[in-house]
């Protein structure tokens, strides 16, 4: 049975809007909807100030879908608005470069550490030679999945490379990796990681059954991502792809103020740096002295598998703009693809299973060029990151 437009605005006529009042479709939220293989796509406009707080009514419209006779899936999106007349906050004012020298350890052929500015000694992990972090302003954007293609892609270019999954309230890499069991208690206080793939993996999902609620405050939590960081036997790696946790709050700032990060990737939907979430993220780690790698666009555009048009469904480019406006590279454009979120989901990561395909050279380029700017500012010479001041 094929599924029509009427259909789903149908069903999502059902589905109360924001404070319980009318519904989603007559109060004007859902943009155009998109069937392609009996999966639906749409985006839900919202207030930028109220995105965060209306994530389950995105997960009510997505739930309310997929109940639709015909329906094999379906992915939806918050998308925000501006208010009437806003105007975009100016760009960040740097500073002169100042002087640094740039270090390295471990393995040759490793891009380092740049050298941290002065102030409080960040402490490095024995036999790690760069820890980068992979961030987003708010969950949902997909940013634990292009973690783990970014960390295999990096392991493509000849890097060693571990990954460790630091949201500990949705651990999403054991899922992701296809990876289940305990890890091995060694010496001491020491774990042994779990690994696939090639790549060695720490995430509190190893730790805890997928549905236990994980009710715990700051301290515990930044207890044990300190021990998840350093007392597990990560052996020699090049790289160590560190999956934030979502959004700007304590965890994600003492992670950032304590670890030596060599940069950060910040991965957005093309609205979703609208939504002035993601611009916190990219000023939190100005802040406290973590380069930006970048920007990566997910859910950038999709390709109808019928009849091979592009269809922007969630909007696009805002990501690219919005890297420009504050000069950080731009690291590519993520699809909206089915076989990505189905691999992710079964635990077959794109890069590792199909690596020649086209959905894997994307993250394969974004690697390539995380890579190449991590050399750019580790590397002899490198040029210097000017200090961000925020007034």
């Amino acid at each position: 049975m094929s599924v029509s437009k009427e259909d789903v605005l149908a069903k999502l006529r059902t589905v109360k809007g924001p404070d319980l009042e009318g519904n989603i479709v007559d109060l004007g939220l859902v943009s155009e909807i998109f069937i392609a293989d009996a999966k639906v796509y749409f985006s839900l406009t919202v207030p930028a100030a109220r995105a965060q707080e209306l994530e389950p009514l995105r997960e009510a419209a997505e739930r309310a879908t997929k109940t639709i006779t015909g329906v094999k899936g379906a992915m939806v999106a918050l998308t925000a608005s501006r208010d009437a007349g806003a105007a975009p906050a100016a760009p960040p004012r740097p500073e002169p470069p100042r002087a640094a020298h740039s270090h390295a350890h471990g393995h040759s052929h490793a891009p380092a550490q740049p050298a941290q500015p002065q102030g409080r000694a960040k402490i490095g992990v024995p036999g790690i030679t760069t820890i980068i972090a992979v961030a987003s302003g708010k969950g949902g954007v997909g940013k634990s999945t292009t973690a783990v293609n970014l960390a295999l892609g990096l392991q493509a270019t000849g890097l060693k490379v571990g990954v460790l999954d630091a949201d500990i309230y949705g651990p999403s890499m054991p899922r992701l990796l296809g990876i289940s069991g305990r890890p091995e208690q060694l010496e001491g206080r020491m774990l042994k990681p779990m690994e696939n793939y090639g790549i060695k993996v720490m995430s509190m999902g190893f730790m805890v059954e997928e549905d236990t609620p994980m009710i715990w405050r700051g301290p515990m939590v930044m207890s044990a991502l300190n021990q998840m960081l350093r007392e597990v036997a990560w052996g020699e790696l090049d790289v160590l792809v560190v999956d934030m946790p979502p959004g700007t709050g304590d965890a994600q700032l003492t992670m950032a103020q304590n670890v030596p990060l060599a940069g950060a990737v910040i991965v957005s939907t093309p609205q979703d740096l609208a939504l002035i979430d993601a611009r916190k993220g990219l000023n939190m780690f100005n802040k406290v002295n973590v380069p930006v790698l970048g920007i990566v666009e997910n859910m950038s555009y999709f390709i109808c598998p019928d009849c091979g048009g592009r269809h922007d469904i969630f909007g696009h480019g805002g990501a690219r703009d919005e890297a420009t406006r504050i000069g950080v590279p731009f690291l590519g454009e993520v699809p909206l693809a089915m076989p990505i979120r189905e691999t992710s989901d079964s635990g077959r990561p794109v890069v590792a299973t199909a690596p020649d395909g086209p959905h894997a050279k994307v993250y394969l380029e974004i690697a390539a060029r995380v890579r190449a700017r991590l050399e750019e500012l580790s590397g002899d010479g490198a040029r210097v990151m000017p200090e961000i001041v925020f007034e």
